[in-house]
């Protein structure tokens, strides 16, 4: 196939309803605005009642407006007889920028919350170091820290696609896709206090473990320990919230959210990997011929429409925003491309804001509905040139046994009515 001209892939676009991103100051998009504005001129502006009187003053702790109550989590329980687990998903649909608020911020937990005195609590480094360490909080806050944005999101985010053999009609970018969020995370680099307390040359591995009741531990490549991990103790500028993991937390940035364990107790160094029932029980992936795939730790390419998607529902022919969320966890999104016919033709997107590493990207792009049925995807590029897949490059290579660490391509079908839903192409 020949190399396409500037002129096909502005046809081929068009076609389709997608403008490209070179033609979008050609758009007449402030003319609602201006229509709006004209039937006000020469009249008397109506002053609501309710802005002629004093509101109330300052608080300790600010809330929400009571108009946005619809941005809440979507609380689930994997078990009732598995106390305290369970977690709660990001309204992805709701949330604008790539920064989730802390009271957004998805939850997994293995055995519920435990409620944390910082000032009883330890962090020990020990096994295969020179010198073992014993920080309490205090100790810890005096350190040099750092500030990244990354994203964290759950291994099993994204499952139902890859579980369910039938699309969920009712499923939302929330209920689908929202065990994924980003943040500001602070705090200390792993590599100063491993330097710190001496790591020994035969040690490869480091058994972190946390302080709640289910006493959650993953094994840590030290490689990683040593690259970009961090000790978190801030989110957002305040400190990590207890779902988060208060008074602190492991930070694995690109790696499945479970090795990232809250309320972080322990890191021992060892020369092989420990094994923890967490990882051996979950978290790994059962091929069609049965062999499982262990230690897959960093999260694929991936990217998602949150606007508009399941659920949503288009007014009235016209322009409308597509606009969504990419992420990686080897690295940075170099392109997010996306279609309107199910993948048969594509058109880049643009980028919003600046590309951080392993964190979340917002792309948008402007696409004309003529009233007719559509199927909206993205699909992401990361630096490192790995290509999102769709869902069944994912089927024939691993199956569905088990369903975690799904990257597919989402699709979100459009029919004539404007309804948007979860669907298979």
């Amino acid at each position: 196939m020949g190399k396409q001209t500037p002129q096909e892939s502005t046809d081929k676009v068009a076609a389709n309803g997608l403008i490209n991103r070179r033609h979008l100051l050609s758009l007449s998009l402030g003319g609602v605005g201006m229509a709006v504005a004209n039937t006000v001129l020469g009249q008397e502006l109506q002053i609501p009642s309710w802005s002629r009187m004093p509101g109330p003053g300052p608080s300790a702790y600010g809330n929400r407006s009571p108009y946005a109550e619809n941005m809440l989590r979507l609380i689930y329980n994997t078990d009732p007889l598995y106390p305290g687990g369970g977690g709660s998903r990001s309204p992805l649909q709701h949330l604008h920028g790539t920064i989730t608020p802390n009271s957004l911020h998805f939850e997994r937990h293995h055995a519920g919350i435990p409620a944390i005195n910082p000032e009883q609590h330890k962090l020990v480094i020990n096994g295969l170091v020179r010198q073992p360490l014993v920080f309490n909080y205090e100790a810890l806050l005096r350190y040099p820290m750092v500030s990244k944005l990354y994203f964290v999101e759950c291994s099993g985010n994204s499952g139902a696609l890859l579980r369910q053999a039938e699309p969920d009609q009712s499923g939302t970018a929330q209920s689908l896709h929202g065990l994924v969020s980003c943040a500001e995370w602070t705090g200390i680099p792993l590599s100063t206090l491993l330097d710190e307390a001496g790591v020994l040359s035969e040690a490869n591995w480091v058994a972190a473990v946390g302080a709640d009741a289910a006493s959650m531990g993953r094994s840590i490549l030290l490689g990683k320990a040593l690259d970009d991990s961090m000790v978190a103790l801030f989110q957002n500028g305040e400190p990590v919230r207890p779902g988060q993991g208060y008074p602190l937390r492991l930070l694995n940035p690109g790696w499945e959210g479970n090795t990232n364990v809250k309320w972080l107790t322990q890191l021992k160094l060892t020369a092989e990997a420990p094994h923890f029932r967490d990882e051996t029980s979950k978290y790994t992936d059962t091929l069609p011929n049965r062999f499982s795939l262990k230690f897959t730790f960093p999260m694929g390419t991936k990217s998602l429409i949150t606007s508009p998607s399941g659920q949503m529902m288009l007014e009235k022919p016209g322009i409308y925003r597509i606009s969504g969320i990419a992420w990686s966890g080897s690295g940075g999104i170099r392109r997010v491309e996306v279609s309107a016919d199910g993948g048969r033709s594509w058109a880049e997107a643009l980028i919003e804001g600046q590309l951080n590493e392993k964190a979340l990207t917002r792309f948008s792009i402007p696409w004309e509905w003529s009233g007719g049925e559509a199927v909206l995807q993205s699909r992401a590029t990361d630096n490192q040139g790995s290509v999102q897949p769709t869902r069944d490059t994912i089927l024939a290579e691993r199956g569905n046994i088990t369903a975690y660490h799904n990257h597919c391509i989402q699709s979100w079908g459009v029919n004539t009515m404007g309804e948007v839903r979860n669907v298979y192409a």
